[in-house]
């Protein structure tokens, strides 16, 4: 009896779930027939939703039929493990292997009818509230569905935005059918990578790429340790960590999309330190140069320490490994333009679906010698780099792309920019945290150095500054301190 009631039970769902998926298209056809007087700014506000609502539309019914196919998938797992339970059941109680043969399945039905509860009370609200429910769920899914490309890229970016959507709840909710059916897909295949920082308990992607950041700069400071040295200068072409990260995905699952690349061991943390290892490689050496001392009008010599960071390409590590052709285009797919937003979420952490301009320049505290920035800036060799960090940090956002916040590499530019876009506050200002804060060492009227605001607690401005002693670092100053010459304020 207890099979027949579970079977039942389940189809019972099934239908309740088909029948919530049309009431939400009779609701969205009902909301889209709404007339409301409108004012310039909401009309232009509704035709984008409008324009939103025809790719939502088309993702629902992508959701409806994936969800159907999965649910009968499930039916039929539910009939493998009763099969399995006939087997075995002279061992243990019928109820006990059922319970232990679907338990995901189990889950998965109970998720839906906490889904199904949850639409069917939405869908009881007044029609101006499913309205404003509707204009939410699409600002939170329209930067990542893309249903111009590939399946598994959309069952990416659903992943991503249903992360956001369902804490928000409403009708979108119902999609996690979607999610529940293939979560294993994404969890054994390359795009598993995208989630590797997302985790709440052991290790997280951003955390080991900081250790192994922090790794070349210890190794930076044993090299100056090691060394007599009047001035050094850093020689680089570090590899980018989306390559490095790329090639360790595809050569840990061999290409087979069978392995799980989410979760991160000890074992996978070590093979991604040799790989980074395998990729970047540090030299040095010490010369003598001759340097004019504009004092006295006289010529000196200085011993030049050089710290030489090369790299191989990806190609080279490729070859290295033996890579097949199929594991060249996962490589390349992985590195292509689509996925260049959801590589700051691995690499820096920032929440899927939230960057957060303090989170990004957080994690590069440690940093030695500001290379990565002063060189994607475009300089070929080290310059004061205090504003290129500024910029790399907004650059990996999209912020100068969107004219948030500037590119610039002199402090002044910086300022001026704020200026003249009214953006600009005079010391004596509580910032924000996010706001770029501008100094004035000599007090004299002339910008010296600039950095991130990351908090304002207790009478203190909190900051993540490059370029300070040539390092990335925390600092804190007195909200009223006479060396603060201003802040940009920047709308985010």
């Amino acid at each position: 009896m207890s099979k027949i009631k579970l079977k039942e039970n389940i189809k019972r769902d099934i239908k309740t779930i088909e029948k919530v998926s049309n009431d939400i298209q009779e609701i969205k056809q009902k909301t889209d027939n709404i007339t409301t007087k409108e004012s310039p700014t909401e009309k232009a506000s509704n035709d984008l939703i409008l324009a939103s609502k025809i790719a939502t539309k088309e993702t629902v019914e992508y959701a409806k039929y994936k969800g159907n196919k999965e649910i009968k998938n499930t039916i039929n797992n539910i009939k493998s493990a009763k099969q399995k339970v006939k087997l075995i059941k002279e061992k243990r109680t019928l109820k006990k292997e059922v319970k232990k043969g679907i338990k995901n399945t189990k889950k998965g039905v109970k998720t839906a009818k906490q889904t199904a509860k949850a639409t069917e009370k939405a869908a009881k609200t007044s029609a101006k509230a499913i309205k404003e429910s509707t204009k939410a769920a699409i600002k939170s899914i329209k930067a990542a569905i893309q249903l111009t490309i590939k399946i598994i890229k959309g069952i990416i970016a659903a992943v991503k935005s249903l992360i956001s959507a369902i804490i928000a709840g409403g009708w979108v909710a119902v999609v996690i059918i979607i999610v529940i059916a293939l979560i294993s897909i994404l969890c054994s295949s390359i795009y598993g990578i995208f989630f590797s920082s997302e985790k709440e308990n052991g290790n997280k992607m951003s955390e080991v790429v900081k250790e192994i950041n922090n790794d070349m700069a210890e190794r930076i400071k044993q090299i100056q340790s090691a060394n007599q040295y009047d001035d050094y200068k850093i020689e680089s072409h570090r590899a980018d960590w989306k390559e490095v990260l790329a090639v360790y995905t595809v050569d840990l699952s061999k290409g087979t999309n069978e392995v799980d690349v989410m979760t991160i061991d000890d074992n996978k943390k070590k093979k991604l330190r040799d790989m980074f290892w395998e990729f970047n490689e540090i030299s040095s050496y010490v010369n003598n140069e001759e340097v004019n001392i504009e004092e006295t009008n006289t010529h000196g010599i200085k011993r030049a320490l050089h710290i030489v960071i090369n790299s191989k390409s990806k190609e080279e590590i490729m070859n290295k490994h033996l890579f097949s052709d199929v594991q060249r285009n996962q490589v390349n797919e992985l590195l292509s333009k689509e996925y260049s937003t959801m590589w700051a979420s691995v690499i820096h952490g920032t929440p899927l679906g939230s960057p957060d301009i303090v989170e990004i320049a957080l994690s590069q505290v440690g940093n030695v010698g500001g290379e990565p920035y002063w060189r994607w800036y475009g300089f070929n060799e080290r310059v004061e780099w205090c504003a290129c960090f500024v910029s790399w940090v907004a650059d990996q956002l999209g912020l100068i792309d969107a004219n948030v916040i500037p590119k610039f590499a002199g402090c002044q530019n910086g300022i001026d920019w704020f200026q003249a876009m009214g953006q600009w506050q005079d010391r004596g200002y509580v910032p924000q945290a996010g706001d770029i804060i501008f100094f004035d060492w000599e007090l004299d009227g002339t910008v010296s150095h600039v950095g991130i605001v990351k908090e304002v607690a207790n009478g203190k401005i909190y900051t993540i500054e490059g370029n300070s002693s040539d390092e990335c670092k925390e600092r804190d100053y007195d909200i009223n301190s006479g060396v603060i010459l201003g802040f940009g304020t920047p709308l985010y």
